[in-house]
């Protein structure tokens, strides 16, 4: 029998964390969080029979977390994605950010909010807040910056994420947890592209070579990027140069302003069948990423995380908004007086 991830990390695993948190309900569920990063470890499904079964691509030890470079389970910010030339204008001011990925901003740069410890302002059985603050220039982004990360442990197996945040100046955004899922047990070298997938959006955003949107969505009309009946994500996977050009799905989706924002916007359901995954949101896009570089990054022991090992659903806005207030989703800038408050649920039938 598999060993849950509390018995996995007691004792002389323990000591490899400086701090980890784990929460759990009454029906066995448990998920695990660090503070580093505000960071998402872990994620157990008690199925039957007595499988606990790991469904969240992630490393055993505070070390490896700070050496990988794949994000995995990450709180991003202040802007997830990618920003084109690393800059953005507001109020006729340009703002300059680290070019940390071919001259472009990805996920606001090295020492962005993935990469700092987080403080730990309230902890209870099931639940975790993190809070951290950015101070006016850091990273290049304007205002000061008052963040707050909190995960619940639900009865209803989910985990909640809710996040929040306010500035005393107008600035730019846009936070999401970079968590990878295989739903068909993390560690066991199955391909994330043999699940099945469905989402809820009518239009995605095209990218260049180097991940930067073309500027227009397109209809998935017609496309391998329409998911809106459920198949498996190897379906039309390469079908074309869009794809070609990442190696897969790395590409945005906007959601209908018109939905219900209390109804799933994706689902995902395990090889086997038995474990699905929906996707809530009050973010108004996602971001599909199926793992396409994901070959060489350490996992839990010796384990080692190969290409479509995982896939990451992150909620967000789009890429590269603060250039482009054209496109008709909410406005990504924060004004001072207003709290940012965001939540996404990633809910577990097993």
């Amino acid at each position: 029998m598999q060993k849950s991830f509390a018995e996995q990390t007691s004792a002389e695993n323990q000591t490899q964390w400086k701090e980890l948190i784990i929460l759990q309900n009454s029906r066995g569920m448990r998920a695990a969080f660090t503070p580093m990063g505000a960071t998402w470890v872990s994620c157990q499904l008690p199925l039957a029979q007595g499988e606990m079964r790991e469904v969240l691509l992630g490393v055993d030890s505070e070390q490896v977390l700070l050496t990988q470079a794949s994000y995995l389970g990450m709180t991003i910010g202040p802007y997830a994605n990618r920003i084109a030339n690393a800059s953005f204008t507001l109020d006729g001011k340009q703002y300059t950010l680290d070019a940390n990925e071919n001259g472009n901003c990805l996920h606001s740069g090295k020492q962005a909010f993935h990469n700092r410890r987080w403080d730990v302002a309230e902890r209870t059985d099931n639940q975790v807040r993190f809070t951290t603050t950015s101070p006016d220039g850091e990273m290049g982004f304007p205002g000061d910056l008052d963040v707050s990360v909190t995960y619940t442990v639900t009865e209803a197996n989910q985990v909640l994420i809710e996040y929040h945040a306010t500035t005393d100046q107008p600035t730019p955004v846009s936070l999401t947890n970079h968590a990878y899922f295989n739903l068909h047990g993390a560690d066991r070298g199955h391909s994330c592209l043999d699940h099945a997938l469905w989402l809820d959006a009518d239009a995605f955003l095209p990218i260049n070579d180097v991940g930067i949107p073309l500027g227009a969505l397109q209809d998935v009309t017609g496309s391998g990027f329409d998911f809106r009946r459920k198949k498996p994500v190897r379906a039309d996977l390469m079908q074309d140069q869009q794809q070609m050009t990442v190696q897969g799905y790395d590409h945005a989706y906007l959601f209908s302003a018109a939905r219900d924002a209390s109804r799933p916007v994706a689902s995902l359901t395990s090889a086997d069948e038995r474990v699905q995954m929906h996707v809530i949101t009050t973010m108004p896009a996602i971001q599909l990423y199926t793992g396409n570089w994901l070959a060489g990054t350490p996992g839990r022991g010796d384990h080692v995380y190969s290409q479509y090992a995982g896939i990451a659903l992150e909620t967000q806005f789009l890429p590269d908004s603060p250039n482009h207030p054209e496109w008709q989703q909410p406005n990504c800038i924060l004004q001072p007086g207003e709290t940012y408050h965001h939540t996404t649920c990633y809910h577990f039938d097993f």
